[in-house]
């Protein structure tokens, strides 16, 4: 059975106390709400990462990721900050590939390659995101856009490695703008990842890696989204930095 997760990306957004009391709500209602085996992972800021760690020690329910990481282990890299420093806060899980490191700092596929590599190898699970710009859409390019990056990006991995890997489709397009895909748009390009994993590692490990949809998830849409068979969960944006909307949409997979 595959593991339902929700996701939160903080982005660049609240300092350090800000951060901590949002933590602090969202942990409380999901100790409260949440009567699912759902998996929460919060995606802060640097800052917050061993402060929220600690606050998240004795609830299982909540795991803590970054936003990202160099793929250099240690160095002369001012300002950037390795695998190894990411999980010694505490954390399980970075985003890799999210859409604005691939436009606004030039991640290429061939860098995110080697940072799943850093990622895996000191114990990271890479949320691993794909997807298209609006001009590839309008184009129907967009199917041959997801194959080349997964294909560039991180199908170079074995197998027994990859079964640590998430991957999130994220329609650029639908990315802070208020779009989103439509649950039938969004399970399409789900069903082709999946028939991708298929083609390149087997039914096995296609049938137990989790896909999640980020592209303007919120409370509303959350439950026709993740009604989709190929959807198990969502990497959220700015619905995250609300305590009660972010709560709501992770109650969406209670059983």
């Amino acid at each position: 059975m595959r593991k339902k997760i929700v996701a939160g990306n903080w982005k660049m957004n609240l300092d350090y106390q800000q951060g901590l009391s949002l933590f602090s709500e969202i942990v409380n209602m999901v100790k409260d709400e949440v009567i699912g085996s759902q998996q929460v992972v919060i995606c802060s800021p640097f800052i917050h990462l061993h402060s929220i760690a600690q606050l998240a020690k004795g609830t299982t329910q909540v795991a803590i990721g970054a936003q990202n990481i160099y793929f250099e282990d240690a160095g002369a890299y001012t300002g950037e900050v390795s695998a190894v420093q990411v999980k010694s806060t505490g954390a399980d899980y970075v985003i890799l590939g999210h859409s604005e490191r691939r436009a606004y700092f030039g991640e290429d596929d061939q860098m995110l390659r080697k940072k799943a590599d850093a990622a895996l190898k000191h114990g990271l699970s890479p949320i691993f995101c794909i997807g298209e710009t609006q001009e590839e859409r309008e184009s129907n390019n967009y199917f041959e856009v997801i194959r080349t990056q997964l294909e560039q990006g991180i199908f170079h991995l074995s197998g027994d490695v990859f079964d640590r890997v998430v991957l999130a489709y994220e329609p650029v397009w639908a990315i802070g703008t208020g779009l989103t895909a439509s649950p039938e748009q969004a399970q399409e390009v789900h069903a082709f990842i999946r028939s991708e994993l298929v083609s390149r590692y087997g039914q096995d490990i296609a049938g137990r890696t989790t896909l999640l949809y980020g592209g303007s998830c919120n409370p509303k849409n959350a439950p026709q989204l993740f009604a989709q068979p190929d959807i198990d969960g969502g990497l959220i944006g700015g619905a995250s930095l609300k305590s009660r909307d972010f709560t709501d949409i992770v109650k969406v997979f209670n059983n």
